[in-house]
């Protein structure tokens, strides 16, 4: 295996099959020691954090799977907290893409002027550039296209399977009495032009709440595959 890109929360290889295999880390995103998804920095270490995340992103990827919507998931080892994939290419240097429910995180902090805290959002999208030394600044539509990131079509394309993977998580977390207050996704390109989604859906990119209570990334996964 080659080592292609260390990150935060993972680790990218390439296999002599043409597929990447993704590792997963105990580190998750936040500042302080306090877990935030939205953060620019590995705020703390989490024991079992990157099995737990594999579990979760394992579970929504093939519930995506049965509904045709398009993934670079292939297979998953849970004991080696490793994801196996099909190569995509990002968009520009990388773009997070978010789907708000509730005002909250650096949506809140920005629009704090005309949101309440908590107030419902009708599935909100949001794109940001991937970019640690500016902050991860939010990009429009048209930005996106002048500046030959992401066409106006593709753009289109990418809102909508956006709010159909949130939709379908929102669901699942539904199942369990937890509401979905946002989460942040990843997208690429495959050989073919096709958007999927890459990266992971694990409580490490999401907020979610239960009676009103904050959900730990760990704690998640347990109530979410707990029989």
């Amino acid at each position: 295996m080659k080592l292609i890109y260390k990150g935060k929360t993972k680790d990218v290889y390439e296999l002599e099959d043409g597929n990447y295999l993704l590792k997963f880390k105990d580190d998750v995103t936040g500042e302080n020691g306090v877990f935030d998804p939205g953060a620019n920095t590995v705020g703390l270490t989490m024991e079992g954090a990157g099995r737990a995340g594999l579990k979760l992103t394992k579970h929504f990827f093939e519930i995506l799977k049965e509904k045709g919507i398009p993934t670079h998931y292939i297979d998953a080892d849970i004991e080696e907290a490793t994801m196996t994939v099909k190569p995509a290419t990002v968009f520009g240097k990388g773009l997070e893409v978010i789907c708000r429910y509730r005002a909250v995180g650096s949506f809140l902090r920005r629009y704090g002027m005309y949101a309440e805290e908590g107030q419902p959002l009708d599935a909100f999208v949001e794109v940001t550039l991937k970019d640690d030394e500016r902050q991860d600044p939010p990009i429009s539509e048209d930005a996106l296209d002048m500046l030959g990131i992401l066409s106006s079509n593709e753009y289109k394309e990418l809102k909508d399977v956006t709010k159909k993977i949130a939709g379908t998580v929102k669901e699942e977390l539904a199942k369990k009495d937890i509401d979905l207050y946002d989460i942040k996704f990843e997208f690429g390109r495959t050989q073919d032009g096709q958007i999927v989604l890459i990266d992971e859906i694990s409580g490490g990119n999401m907020r979610a709440y239960k009676q009103g209570e904050y959900i730990e990334p760990l704690q998640l996964e347990k109530f979410m595959l707990e029989k």
